[in-house]
């Protein structure tokens, strides 16, 4: 290591070891790297090894200023190397066996490197924040949803004290929620559904949630992959509650306008992207396609499949569906062989794809979503109306925003139904609410565009605040 790079700051970078939280953390770590800063990034063995399939045996090969380790899940290695660990057991084993691991890697790389002198943590990874403490070095927090979201995870206790949850029964999840001034009209059931049913999983993940958010306030700052113009009431409220709060994304922007070409070949996606779907929409009319992808966890029914095949195929419209090898519980995700035969002519499946290059293409007019929030901002960043399906953790919450408060959204009953489907998809793409959602859309993006890309714009400025701190000792 040269005496340039000894004298720089050193930042380890680690994220929840799933893909919605490895790609802005990834993001965040190559946007300090630009800004001077040496980078470690962690990931689990188990990722490491998915990245280096999907990515290539030289993909996490780094260069000396930015570096991968890895440390254990403490988990058995799954029969299906290719599929989402069990979050509640992957939390569970994080919590009991990671910060043994995570502080020999940081005193590893200290010795290597140089001094490590800020830790970067998803708010999930809260075990590192005693590692921080130890070496006196601030711990910068990163949250990988809206804002929103924590605002829910931190009124878990209050709503279970007050037996508002579990409810009583499922209509009782249509009550509304009158205890948040910034969300108002919010029901039961747009809050991460971990709280809806208890049972021994959930039960667990309520208490691992409450522990993580709580632990939070011990930070020296958190980091929001969003930004102030879309969240600015929310980012305000956690003034007196949080340490200093900073909306700097969304971070894919941030990247594109910041980072250096030499990091361009560090990616994360743990699937294999399949880009001939680029050439697919290169030969579809402008706005005439709607693309599919329920992201990389969520995983349905056989049953629920089929509905969603039948309502784009009633709908007549082209699609560019992307389908995942464990979509399907229990099995491959089979499709009708009369339905792929029905839309051969407009249909295009691919097991993963570039998702930020796919929702940019000029064909693309409307985005069917499990509102996972990396989904929700590339879609709004990309000005593209949204069809939202939550299914699970923050998605909820995120479909009530796109659909409640920005305008951006048209909501799908969980219980799916082909009927609803096509009569969605129609609306969306050809209808009169569509055109008002995706001028609504249109809008955020010329916002977002602001907050990006001017030096005054409201992210980059905050990203230099958060800079500042980085420097500054911890308390």
């Amino acid at each position: 290591m040269d005496l340039i790079q000894e004298n720089k700051p050193h930042v380890v970078c680690i994220p929840v070891p799933l893909q919605g939280h490895i790609n802005p953390m990834l993001k965040l770590a190559k946007i300090l790297h630009s800004k001077g800063f040496l980078i470690t990034f962690i990931n689990t063995e188990f990722n490491h090894q998915r990245l280096l399939k999907s990515q290539g045996v030289d993909a996490l090969d780094g260069i000396p200023s930015f570096r991968f380790e890895t440390i254990p899940d403490g988990l058995p290695p799954p029969e299906n190397t290719n599929a989402t660990q069990d979050i509640p057991s992957l939390a569970m084993s994080l919590v009991e066996t990671s910060l043994g691991p995570f502080k020999s890697v940081v005193a590893k790389v200290s010795g290597l490197c140089a001094p490590v002198t800020c830790i970067v943590a998803d708010v999930l990874m809260g075990f590192t924040i005693e590692a921080a403490e130890e070496l006196g070095i601030p711990e910068i927090l990163l949250w990988t949803s809206c804002a929103g979201s924590l605002v829910c995870y931190n009124l878990y206790q209050d709503l279970l004290e007050k037996k508002l949850m579990p409810p009583k029964d499922q209509s009782y999840l249509d009550t509304v929620v009158d205890c948040i001034p910034t969300m108002p009209g919010i029901r039961l059931k747009d809050f991460p559904p971990f709280i809806g049913i208890i049972n021994s999983s959930d039960d667990y993940m309520i208490q691992f949630l409450c522990a993580q958010v709580e632990r939070a306030k011990r930070a020296s700052a958190i980091i929001f992959n969003t930004f102030d113009e879309l969240e600015r009431d929310i980012l305000d409220s956690f003034a007196s509650k949080y340490p200093p709060c900073y909306g700097v994304g969304p971070l894919h922007l941030l990247e594109k306008n910041i980072v250096e070409k030499s990091l361009a070949s560090i990616k994360s996606n743990l699937w294999k992207e399949e880009s001939e779907c680029l050439k697919w929409l290169d030969s579809q009319p402008p706005l005439s396609v709607i693309y599919v992808n329920f992201g990389s966890i969520v995983v349905m029914t056989p049953e629920k499949i089929i509905e969603f095949c039948w309502g784009l195929a009633k709908s007549k419209c082209s699609f560019l569906w992307i389908i995942r090898p464990n979509l399907v519980v229990g099995d491959s995700a089979m499709l009708p062989p009369e339905f792929v035969t029905e839309t051969s002519d407009r249909g295009m499946m691919v097991g993963w794809c570039p998702q930020e290059e796919v929702l940019n293409h000029p064909s693309i007019g409307g985005f069917l979503t499990h509102s996972g929030w990396n989904s929700t901002l590339e879609s709004i960043s990309s000005g593209v109306p949204m069809i939202c399906w939550p299914f699970f953790a923050d998605q909820q919450t995120n479909c009530w925003w796109s659909c409640n408060k920005w305008g951006v959204g048209m909501e799908i009953d969980h219980d799916v139904k082909r009927d609803e489907v096509s009569k969605l998809v129609i609306e969306l793409m050809e209808g009169e609410k569509g055109e008002v959602i995706r001028k609504n859309a249109s809008e955020l993006k010329n916002k977002v565009e602001e907050a990006c890309t001017s030096h005054l714009g409201s992210s980059m400025a905050n990203l230099e605040k958060v800079i500042q701190l980085m420097h500054k000792p911890s308390k």
